[in-house]
């Protein structure tokens, strides 16, 4: 198998694996079915025996489910692990209802999440994202007093603007930036990305697919139960356009005997040092394609097609970072 490299995530940051594990699909999220826990279990494992240390998961990643199971695979093995918590978001029946921010509530939400994980430090901690109902300062000032505790080692956020991830680093220095990024999602290249680049913060960049969308086995139109239907870039002629648009991705693919996910894997992984691919996984048949993702090179004229191709904005229709 691949090995992989270890990047500083951020300036002067903790060194973690230059893929990141994804978690949450392990878990019933949106309501879903949960996944079988042993494979779960075993494809954590199987990641770090592959020097693969950096774990994402969240607190509202069902319920709770998400960090018993991380806790479960970690155990006796905590050493090996860069363990990554998001909190925030509330969920009611499997629906997403709103964002808690406030200083009392993360500090309640913290203690659940280390008491489920088994562990007595969650080395990144981050805001699943901001809508300015609890000021940044407060926020962010409430982490730091948990770093100054003891319960977290260093500071993370997602899903922000330019102007908050200024603001949130001038209260105490963010270590990563979690965001959506893809060849189908490149807005952020405008003004984020230069920004995180700038302040020697880490980008740790999922959905690298775009839900699914570049993975080349996506055919319109799509099952009514599919959780991509919610999304206007997934909706009719949008999707039929969008998917001529990765025929592109797949012929690529064809030539350089990969996969199409591999190449949109790849593609994020060449966006810099400072960047991280975090790529969902559930099963360890997956590992090995995707470790192997991040030893693809391009020359300069087909990373010039690619980005000319899959210019910003070339997919129709709403983005995650819209939803």
């Amino acid at each position: 198998m691949a090995t992989i490299t270890k990047i500083t995530l951020g300036k002067n940051g903790p060194l973690v694996s230059k893929l990141g594990l994804g978690c949450m699909r392990m878990s019933p999220v949106w309501g879903g079915q949960v996944n079988d826990e042993k494979e779960s279990i075993a494809t954590i494992q199987m990641a770090l025996d592959n020097g693969i240390n950096f774990l994402n998961t969240g607190d509202f990643y069902g319920s709770g489910h998400n960090e018993l199971l991380v806790g479960k695979a970690i155990k006796n093995r905590r050493d090996e692990a860069f363990i990554s918590v998001k909190f925030g978001a509330i969920f009611y029946g499997g629906q997403w209802i709103g964002l808690d921010l406030r200083p009392i509530a993360i500090k309640n939400f913290i203690n659940y999440s280390l008491v489920r994980l088994g562990i007595d430090t969650i080395d990144l901690y981050q805001p699943c994202r901001m809508d300015n109902s609890v000021p940044v300062e407060d926020i962010i000032g409430t982490i730091a007093d948990l770093i100054k505790e003891g319960k977290v080692r260093h500071l993370g956020v997602s899903e922000i603007t330019a102007e908050q991830l200024r603001k949130a680093n001038s209260v105490y220095p963010v270590s990563a930036l979690e965001i959506g990024y893809s060849l189908a999602d490149r807005q952020i290249e405008h003004d984020l990305l230069p920004t995180a680049k700038e302040l020697g913060i880490g980008v740790v960049a999922f959905a690298n697919t775009a839900e699914g969308l570049l993975t080349g086995e996506m055919k319109a139109p799509l099952p009514a139960d599919s959780y991509q239907n919610h999304f206007a870039r997934f909706q009719g002629e949008n999707l039929i356009r969008n998917l001529e648009k990765v025929e592109f991705l797949k012929q690529m693919a064809k030539e350089k005997e990969c996969t199409p996910t591999q190449l949109a894997i790849a593609w994020v992984n060449k966006q810099g040092d400072h960047v991280m691919p975090l790529v969902s996984m559930s099963r360890r048949s997956r590992l090995p394609e995707n470790m192997q993702a991040m030893e693809i090179n391009f020359t300069a004229e087909e990373m010039n097609a690619l980005n000319t191709h899959f210019s910003p904005n070339a997919i129709l229709g709403g983005t995650y970072l819209q939803r």
